[in-house]
Protein backbone atom coordinates (compact mmCIF):
# COMPACT_ATOMS: atom_id res chain seq x y z
CA UNK A 1 0.00 0.00 0.00
CA UNK A 2 1.18 3.33 -0.54
CA UNK A 3 0.74 6.38 1.04
CA UNK A 4 -1.86 7.54 -0.49
CA UNK A 5 -4.87 5.64 -1.76
CA UNK A 6 -5.64 8.10 -4.72
CA UNK A 7 -2.75 7.03 -6.84
CA UNK A 8 -1.99 3.40 -5.83
CA UNK A 9 -2.01 1.36 -8.01
CA UNK A 10 -4.64 -0.78 -7.09
CA UNK A 11 -6.74 0.93 -4.88
CA UNK A 12 -6.76 4.09 -7.38
CA UNK A 13 -9.09 1.76 -9.03
CA UNK A 14 -11.82 2.25 -6.36
CA UNK A 15 -10.62 5.58 -4.68
CA UNK A 16 -9.02 7.26 -7.11
CA UNK A 17 -9.96 10.52 -10.07
CA UNK A 18 -7.78 10.34 -13.09
CA UNK A 19 -9.37 13.35 -14.40
CA UNK A 20 -8.66 15.47 -11.07
CA UNK A 21 -5.27 13.90 -10.81
CA UNK A 22 -3.87 15.56 -13.61
CA UNK A 23 -4.30 18.42 -11.49
CA UNK A 24 -1.94 17.14 -9.13
CA UNK A 25 0.87 16.22 -10.98
CA UNK A 26 4.61 17.83 -10.79
CA UNK A 27 3.90 18.55 -14.26
CA UNK A 28 0.58 20.57 -14.04
CA UNK A 29 2.39 22.49 -10.76
CA UNK A 30 5.53 23.69 -12.83
CA UNK A 31 3.51 24.84 -15.76
CA UNK A 32 1.21 27.00 -13.54
CA UNK A 33 4.67 28.20 -11.47
CA UNK A 34 5.67 29.32 -15.04
CA UNK A 35 2.44 30.58 -16.50
CA UNK A 36 2.89 33.11 -13.10
CA UNK A 37 6.16 34.06 -14.18
CA UNK A 38 5.47 34.77 -17.53
CA UNK A 39 2.09 36.64 -16.52
CA UNK A 40 4.35 38.55 -14.20
CA UNK A 41 7.04 39.49 -16.19
CA UNK A 42 4.29 40.99 -19.22
CA UNK A 43 2.13 42.57 -16.03
CA UNK A 44 5.41 44.45 -15.25
CA UNK A 45 6.04 45.47 -18.66
CA UNK A 46 2.82 46.70 -19.59
CA UNK A 47 2.97 49.01 -16.65
CA UNK A 48 6.90 49.66 -17.44
CA UNK A 49 8.26 48.62 -14.68
CA UNK A 50 10.55 46.23 -16.40
CA UNK A 51 11.47 46.31 -20.34
CA UNK A 52 9.24 44.97 -22.77
CA UNK A 53 12.29 43.25 -24.42
CA UNK A 54 12.73 41.45 -21.30
CA UNK A 55 9.29 40.40 -21.21
CA UNK A 56 9.27 38.73 -24.48
CA UNK A 57 13.02 37.01 -23.17
CA UNK A 58 11.40 34.99 -20.49
CA UNK A 59 7.59 34.28 -22.55
CA UNK A 60 10.46 32.87 -25.13
CA UNK A 61 12.24 31.15 -22.41
CA UNK A 62 8.82 29.75 -20.67
CA UNK A 63 7.92 28.19 -24.09
CA UNK A 64 10.75 25.32 -24.90
CA UNK A 65 11.88 25.31 -20.59
CA UNK A 66 12.19 21.81 -19.56
CA UNK A 67 12.88 21.23 -16.14
CA UNK A 68 15.24 19.10 -14.64
CA UNK A 69 13.24 17.31 -11.85
CA UNK A 70 16.40 16.08 -9.89
CA UNK A 71 17.28 19.70 -9.48
CA UNK A 72 14.41 20.93 -8.16
CA UNK A 73 14.13 17.82 -5.94
CA UNK A 74 17.46 18.89 -4.31
CA UNK A 75 16.58 22.12 -4.04
CA UNK A 76 13.54 21.71 -2.28
CA UNK A 77 14.54 20.08 0.27
CA UNK A 78 17.31 22.48 0.83
CA UNK A 79 15.02 25.65 0.66
CA UNK A 80 11.91 24.41 1.53
CA UNK A 81 10.07 25.79 -1.83
CA UNK A 82 10.68 24.69 -5.52
CA UNK A 83 11.10 28.44 -6.34
CA UNK A 84 14.98 29.23 -6.03
CA UNK A 85 15.58 26.50 -7.95
CA UNK A 86 13.56 26.72 -10.59
CA UNK A 87 14.45 30.18 -11.47
CA UNK A 88 17.66 29.50 -10.99
CA UNK A 89 17.22 27.09 -14.17
CA UNK A 90 14.75 29.21 -16.03
CA UNK A 91 17.53 32.33 -15.60
CA UNK A 92 20.51 30.13 -17.06
CA UNK A 93 18.67 30.84 -20.47
CA UNK A 94 18.23 34.49 -20.01
CA UNK A 95 20.31 37.41 -21.03
CA UNK A 96 21.16 39.49 -17.71
CA UNK A 97 18.58 42.04 -18.19
CA UNK A 98 15.66 38.97 -18.61
CA UNK A 99 17.14 37.59 -15.86
CA UNK A 100 17.02 40.39 -13.55
CA UNK A 101 13.67 40.89 -14.71
CA UNK A 102 12.54 37.41 -14.20
CA UNK A 103 10.18 37.25 -10.91
CA UNK A 104 11.27 40.78 -9.88
CA UNK A 105 9.00 42.16 -7.15
CA UNK A 106 7.86 38.44 -6.08
CA UNK A 107 8.57 36.06 -3.51
CA UNK A 108 8.20 32.49 -3.50
CA UNK A 109 4.92 32.12 -2.33
CA UNK A 110 3.50 34.29 -4.28
CA UNK A 111 4.40 31.85 -7.43
CA UNK A 112 2.81 29.08 -5.21
CA UNK A 113 0.45 29.97 -3.92
CA UNK A 114 -0.95 30.94 -7.44
CA UNK A 115 -0.44 27.69 -8.68
CA UNK A 116 -2.17 26.19 -6.42
CA UNK A 117 -5.44 28.46 -6.85
CA UNK A 118 -5.46 27.66 -10.47
CA UNK A 119 -5.66 24.19 -10.09
CA UNK A 120 -7.99 24.32 -7.06
CA UNK A 121 -10.29 26.54 -9.41
CA UNK A 122 -9.84 24.30 -12.39
CA UNK A 123 -10.72 21.08 -9.53
CA UNK A 124 -13.91 22.63 -8.44
CA UNK A 125 -15.05 23.60 -12.10
CA UNK A 126 -14.71 19.63 -12.79
CA UNK A 127 -16.30 19.20 -9.33
CA UNK A 128 -19.84 21.72 -9.86
CA UNK A 129 -19.93 19.96 -13.65
CA UNK A 130 -20.56 16.63 -11.35
CA UNK A 131 -22.65 17.89 -9.33
CA UNK A 132 -24.86 19.72 -12.26
CA UNK A 133 -24.94 16.07 -13.43
CA UNK A 134 -25.61 14.59 -10.29
CA UNK A 135 -28.61 17.09 -9.95
CA UNK A 136 -30.11 16.49 -13.48
CA UNK A 137 -30.16 12.21 -12.65
CA UNK A 138 -31.85 13.19 -8.97
CA UNK A 139 -34.42 15.14 -10.60
CA UNK A 140 -34.94 12.91 -13.67
CA UNK A 141 -35.15 9.56 -11.29
CA UNK A 142 -38.17 11.54 -9.25
CA UNK A 143 -39.91 12.52 -12.32
CA UNK A 144 -39.67 8.16 -13.17
CA UNK A 145 -40.64 7.53 -9.90
CA UNK A 146 -43.71 9.79 -9.90
CA UNK A 147 -45.82 9.23 -6.91
CA UNK A 148 -44.54 6.04 -5.16
CA UNK A 149 -44.17 5.53 -1.72
CA UNK A 150 -41.13 4.59 0.67
CA UNK A 151 -41.24 3.60 4.33
CA UNK A 152 -39.68 6.46 6.65
CA UNK A 153 -37.14 5.42 9.07
CA UNK A 154 -36.51 8.16 12.10
CA UNK A 155 -33.85 6.94 14.49
CA UNK A 156 -33.00 3.97 12.18
CA UNK A 157 -36.47 2.46 13.18
CA UNK A 158 -39.72 2.69 10.16
CA UNK A 159 -41.72 5.55 10.82
CA UNK A 160 -44.54 5.84 8.24
CA UNK A 161 -44.44 6.12 4.24
CA UNK A 162 -43.63 8.94 2.40
CA UNK A 163 -42.98 9.96 -1.18
CA UNK A 164 -40.10 8.62 -2.34
CA UNK A 165 -39.48 12.13 -4.31
CA UNK A 166 -38.96 13.23 -0.77
CA UNK A 167 -36.04 11.30 -0.03
CA UNK A 168 -34.58 12.45 -3.38
CA UNK A 169 -34.95 16.28 -2.67
CA UNK A 170 -32.61 15.57 0.64
CA UNK A 171 -30.08 13.81 -1.93
CA UNK A 172 -30.47 16.65 -4.52
CA UNK A 173 -31.00 19.97 -2.57
CA UNK A 174 -27.45 19.74 -0.85
CA UNK A 175 -25.44 19.66 -4.20
CA UNK A 176 -27.86 22.38 -4.91
CA UNK A 177 -26.48 24.38 -2.13
CA UNK A 178 -22.69 23.06 -2.75
CA UNK A 179 -23.22 24.60 -6.04
CA UNK A 180 -23.79 27.76 -4.83
CA UNK A 181 -21.13 28.16 -2.23
CA UNK A 182 -18.47 27.41 -4.49
CA UNK A 183 -19.68 30.85 -5.99
CA UNK A 184 -19.88 32.61 -3.13
CA UNK A 185 -16.54 30.99 -1.80
CA UNK A 186 -14.77 31.43 -4.94
CA UNK A 187 -13.44 35.14 -4.65
CA UNK A 188 -11.58 33.85 -1.24
CA UNK A 189 -10.96 30.67 -2.05
CA UNK A 190 -9.26 31.63 -5.94
CA UNK A 191 -8.00 34.80 -5.12
CA UNK A 192 -4.30 36.00 -6.52
CA UNK A 193 -1.74 36.36 -3.34
CA UNK A 194 0.61 38.58 -4.31
CA UNK A 195 2.60 40.68 -2.29
CA UNK A 196 6.21 40.42 -2.60
CA UNK A 197 9.05 39.97 0.11
CA UNK A 198 7.05 40.53 3.40
CA UNK A 199 3.53 40.73 1.76
CA UNK A 200 3.06 44.73 0.82
CA UNK A 201 3.75 44.82 -2.68
CA UNK A 202 6.81 47.39 -1.76
CA UNK A 203 9.25 46.73 -4.85
CA UNK A 204 6.83 47.68 -7.06
CA UNK A 205 6.17 50.87 -5.94
CA UNK A 206 2.98 52.84 -6.91
CA UNK A 207 2.05 50.28 -9.89
CA UNK A 208 1.82 47.54 -7.70
CA UNK A 209 -2.32 47.46 -7.53
CA UNK A 210 -2.11 47.93 -11.60
CA UNK A 211 0.40 44.97 -11.74
CA UNK A 212 -1.70 42.75 -9.20
CA UNK A 213 -5.13 43.40 -10.96
CA UNK A 214 -3.15 42.38 -14.59
CA UNK A 215 -1.54 39.66 -12.91
CA UNK A 216 -5.07 38.00 -11.41
CA UNK A 217 -7.02 38.73 -14.63
CA UNK A 218 -4.12 36.57 -16.95
CA UNK A 219 -4.16 34.02 -14.40
CA UNK A 220 -7.98 33.62 -14.03
CA UNK A 221 -7.84 34.34 -10.45
CA UNK A 222 -9.68 37.28 -8.07
CA UNK A 223 -7.83 40.14 -7.07
CA UNK A 224 -7.29 40.89 -3.74
CA UNK A 225 -6.60 44.24 -2.09
CA UNK A 226 -3.68 42.39 -0.11
CA UNK A 227 -1.26 39.55 -0.09
CA UNK A 228 -3.67 37.25 1.84
CA UNK A 229 0.10 35.42 2.56
CA UNK A 230 -1.17 34.69 6.08
CA UNK A 231 -4.32 35.58 5.87
CA UNK A 232 -5.89 31.79 5.00
CA UNK A 233 -9.41 31.51 5.63
CA UNK A 234 -10.34 31.74 1.80
CA UNK A 235 -8.25 28.27 1.97
CA UNK A 236 -10.23 27.40 5.37
CA UNK A 237 -13.78 27.59 3.19
CA UNK A 238 -12.24 26.03 0.14
CA UNK A 239 -11.32 23.20 2.72
CA UNK A 240 -14.96 23.54 4.51
CA UNK A 241 -16.18 23.27 0.98
CA UNK A 242 -15.20 20.00 -0.40
CA UNK A 243 -15.90 18.50 2.55
CA UNK A 244 -19.84 19.66 2.10
CA UNK A 245 -19.49 17.70 -0.87
CA UNK A 246 -18.24 14.81 -0.12
CA UNK A 247 -20.54 15.23 3.00
CA UNK A 248 -23.90 15.99 0.79
CA UNK A 249 -22.82 12.63 -1.43
CA UNK A 250 -22.27 10.51 2.28
CA UNK A 251 -25.48 11.25 3.09
CA UNK A 252 -27.16 9.75 -0.04
CA UNK A 253 -24.47 6.77 0.22
CA UNK A 254 -25.54 6.18 3.47
CA UNK A 255 -28.77 5.97 2.93
CA UNK A 256 -28.57 3.64 -0.06
CA UNK A 257 -26.08 0.93 1.96
CA UNK A 258 -29.75 0.93 4.04
CA UNK A 259 -31.88 0.80 1.54
CA UNK A 260 -30.66 -1.83 -0.11
CA UNK A 261 -30.18 -4.21 2.99
CA UNK A 262 -32.31 -7.44 2.10
CA UNK A 263 -34.19 -6.71 5.49
CA UNK A 264 -35.74 -3.59 3.62
CA UNK A 265 -35.20 -4.10 -0.10
CA UNK A 266 -36.62 -0.47 -0.78
CA UNK A 267 -33.93 0.06 -3.39
CA UNK A 268 -32.38 -2.68 -5.86
CA UNK A 269 -29.01 -2.60 -6.65
CA UNK A 270 -27.42 -3.99 -9.81
CA UNK A 271 -23.62 -4.88 -10.42
CA UNK A 272 -22.55 -4.64 -6.61
CA UNK A 273 -19.40 -5.89 -5.57
CA UNK A 274 -18.75 -9.61 -5.32
CA UNK A 275 -17.77 -11.64 -2.01
CA UNK A 276 -15.18 -14.42 -1.66
CA UNK A 277 -16.99 -16.41 0.27
CA UNK A 278 -20.97 -15.74 -0.18
CA UNK A 279 -21.30 -15.51 -4.14
CA UNK A 280 -24.98 -14.63 -3.32
CA UNK A 281 -24.05 -11.23 -2.29
CA UNK A 282 -24.13 -8.25 -4.22
CA UNK A 283 -22.06 -5.28 -1.50
CA UNK A 284 -23.05 -1.64 -1.66
CA UNK A 285 -19.58 -0.71 -2.51
CA UNK A 286 -19.96 1.79 -4.23
CA UNK A 287 -22.19 3.60 -1.56
CA UNK A 288 -20.11 2.55 1.32
CA UNK A 289 -17.39 4.75 -0.05
CA UNK A 290 -18.71 7.56 -0.47
CA UNK A 291 -19.75 7.15 3.44
CA UNK A 292 -15.90 6.98 3.43
CA UNK A 293 -14.89 10.03 1.49
CA UNK A 294 -17.15 11.76 3.71
CA UNK A 295 -15.52 10.55 6.95
CA UNK A 296 -12.32 11.44 5.54
CA UNK A 297 -12.74 14.74 4.75
CA UNK A 298 -14.66 15.73 7.49
CA UNK A 299 -11.13 15.01 9.54
CA UNK A 300 -8.97 16.83 7.32
CA UNK A 301 -11.14 19.80 7.73
CA UNK A 302 -9.67 20.39 11.21
CA UNK A 303 -6.15 20.14 9.85
CA UNK A 304 -6.87 22.95 7.69
CA UNK A 305 -7.85 25.24 10.51
CA UNK A 306 -4.76 24.70 12.37
CA UNK A 307 -3.23 26.03 9.20
CA UNK A 308 -4.88 29.27 9.70
CA UNK A 309 -1.99 29.95 12.36
CA UNK A 310 0.44 31.82 10.41
CA UNK A 311 3.04 33.54 12.82
CA UNK A 312 3.34 37.11 11.33
CA UNK A 313 3.95 38.08 7.51
CA UNK A 314 4.55 34.31 6.57
CA UNK A 315 4.60 30.80 7.99
CA UNK A 316 6.59 27.62 6.35
CA UNK A 317 5.01 25.18 9.23
CA UNK A 318 1.22 26.16 8.25
CA UNK A 319 1.84 26.79 4.94
CA UNK A 320 3.14 23.29 4.20
CA UNK A 321 0.72 22.02 6.03
CA UNK A 322 -1.91 23.13 3.39
CA UNK A 323 0.06 21.37 0.21
CA UNK A 324 -0.49 18.16 2.14
CA UNK A 325 -4.04 18.30 2.78
CA UNK A 326 -5.76 20.46 0.38
CA UNK A 327 -4.80 18.04 -3.06
CA UNK A 328 -6.01 15.03 -0.69
CA UNK A 329 -9.56 16.91 0.14
CA UNK A 330 -9.72 17.84 -3.68
CA UNK A 331 -8.91 14.28 -4.68
CA UNK A 332 -11.84 12.94 -2.07
CA UNK A 333 -14.02 15.02 -3.48
CA UNK A 334 -13.46 13.83 -7.25
CA UNK A 335 -13.91 10.16 -6.55
CA UNK A 336 -16.91 10.71 -4.21
CA UNK A 337 -18.64 12.73 -7.38
CA UNK A 338 -17.37 9.94 -9.93
CA UNK A 339 -18.45 7.01 -7.50
CA UNK A 340 -21.58 9.08 -6.97
CA UNK A 341 -22.29 9.20 -11.08
CA UNK A 342 -21.43 5.69 -11.27
CA UNK A 343 -23.68 4.62 -8.38
CA UNK A 344 -27.06 5.93 -9.79
CA UNK A 345 -26.70 4.12 -13.28
CA UNK A 346 -26.97 0.90 -10.84
CA UNK A 347 -30.30 1.90 -8.41
CA UNK A 348 -33.49 1.22 -8.64
CA UNK A 349 -36.55 2.02 -6.88
CA UNK A 350 -37.81 -1.90 -5.77
CA UNK A 351 -41.02 -2.80 -7.48
CA UNK A 352 -43.75 -3.23 -4.76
Amino acid sequence: MTASVFDHPVLSGLLGDVELSSYFTAAADIEALIAFETALAEAEAAEGIIPAAAAAAIRDRTRDFTPDIDDLRAGTARDGVVMPALLRQLRQGLDPAAADALHHGATSQDAIDASMAMRLMGVSLVLDRRLARLGDRLAQWGIEAGDADVMAHTRMQAARPTRFGRKLSSWADPLVRCRLRREAIAPQAFALRFGGAVGDRAELGERADAVAERLAAALGLFPAPGSLHSERDGIAELGHWLSLVTGALGKLGQDVVLSVQTEVGELRLEGGGSSSAMAHKQNPVAAEMLVTLARFNATLVSGLHQALVHENERSGAAWTLEWMLLPQMAMAAGAATRIAEELLETLSLAKP
